[in-house]
C-alpha cells in the first residue's frame, strides 16, 4: 500500500494546496495528470516552507528527458504557492534518478545535467511536440463533446472563443478537456479575442466544415495512441510496485494561505479558494452554460 503524503507544518490545507498544484502537471508524452497517473509517491513540508514531492515512474529506465521534465514542471508549479520558499522534487527508482535530482536541485539545464550523454541543448523541442499532441487531443474531445450535445459541424467551425466559453457540454470527456483547450489555445495564441475562432489547425488555420471529419479522424490516431500510452504506463506502475491508484487527502476547511475566510484575505491561489456556479442559458438556439 503506498504510504499517505505526509507534512511536518502546515497542516491538510497545505498539503492540499501542493497536491493541488500537481494535478496540473503533465506527463508529456500523455498529457495525464501525474497525480492521476499515480506518480506522486510523497509529499513533505519543513518549517521553513520547504516542499519535498517524491515522485516516480512506472519502469526504472522511463526516458530520462521526460523524467527531467517532470521533475522540472513539479518545481515550477509548487513554487507558484506564496508561502514555498524551497521546492525539491525528488525523483526515486529511476536509472537517472541522482542525476535529475541533482539537476533540478542544483538549477541545471537538461543539456547541463546529462552533458556526458550527449543531448541536444534545451528541451523546447521535445515539449513543443507534447504541446501540440496535447493540443489535438483536447480539441477533439471538445469538438465531440459539441456533436453530442447536437452541434452541427458547420456551428463548430464557425463558433467563436465567446461563445464556447458558455457552451454547454455534458459529456464527461469533453466537459473535462474544455478548460485545458482553452488553456493551450490562448496559451499558444491561437485564440485571444472573444470574437476568435475557437477550432483552428495547430497553424492557426480555419477548419472548413467538409473537412472537419477528415480533421477529426487525424485526432483521433493521436489519442489512440496517447490512450494506449497510458494504459501501459498504468499498468506498468501498478504491476511493479503492486499498488492501486494514488488517492490525493481529501480537502481541509481552511486555506492554504492560513486564512480561513473564503472573502476576506484570501491570496486566491488556495486549493480551497471558493468559485461561484452559474446557471445554464440558451443562445440562438445552442445549449449555452452561462
Amino acid at each position: 500500500m503506498r504510504r499517505p503524503a505526509s507534512t511536518q507544518i502546515g497542516g491538510d490545507a497545505r498539503i492540499a494546496a501542493v497536491w493541488n498544484q500537481l494535478a496540473g502537471v503533465m506527463d508529456p508524452e500523455l498529457d495525464e495528470s501525474i497525480v492521476d497517473l499515480g506518480f506522486v509517491e510523497d509529499i513533505a513540508i519543513g518549517t521553513d516552507g520547504r516542499v519535498d514531492v517524491a515522485f516516480r515512474l512506472p519502469t526504472y529506465w522511463c526516458s530520462p528527458n521526460f523524467a527531467f521534465l517532470m521533475a522540472d514542471d513539479i518545481g515550477r508549479a509548487v513554487r507558484t504557492l506564496p508561502w514555498a520558499r524551497e521546492v525539491h522534487p525528488r525523483l526515486e527508482d529511476h536509472m537517472f534518478s541522482d542525476e535529475v535530482n541533482r539537476g533540478t536541485h542544483l538549477g541545471l539545464s537538461f543539456a547541463d545535467t546529462f552533458r556526458d550523454l550527449e543531448v541536444s541543448d534545451t528541451l523546447e523541442g521535445l515539449r513543443e511536440t507534447f504541446l501540440r499532441k496535447a493540443f489535438q487531443r483536447r480539441q477533439e474531445a471538445v469538438i465531440l463533446g459539441l456533436r453530442r450535445a447536437g452541434w452541427s459541424d458547420a456551428a463548430i467551425v464557425t463558433t467563436d472563443l465567446a461563445t464556447l466559453d458558455r457552451a454547454a457540454i455534458t459529456d464527461p470527456e469533453g466537459l473535462r478537456q474544455k478548460p485545458r483547450y482553452r488553456e493551450i489555445l490562448l496559451a499558444r495564441g491561437l485564440a485571444t479575442r472573444p470574437s476568435d475562432l475557437a477550432f483552428v489547425t495547430l497553424d492557426g488555420e480555419a477548419i472548413a466544415a467538409a473537412g472537419l471529419p477528415v480533421h477529426l479522424r487525424g485526432l483521433r490516431a493521436i489519442r489512440i495512441n496517447m490512450e494506449a500510452n497510458g494504459a501501459l504506463c498504468r499498468g506498468l506502475l501498478e504491476a511493479r510496485y503492486d499498488e492501486g491508484p494514488r488517492t490525493a487527502p481529501a480537502p481541509s476547511s481552511g486555506h492554504a494561505c492560513g486564512n480561513a475566510e473564503a472573502a476576506t484575505g484570501c491570496c486566491g491561489g488556495c486549493a480551497l479558494h471558493a468559485t461561484g456556479a452559474a446557471p445554464a442559458a440558451r443562445v440562438a438556439g445552442i445549449p449555452l452554460a452561462l
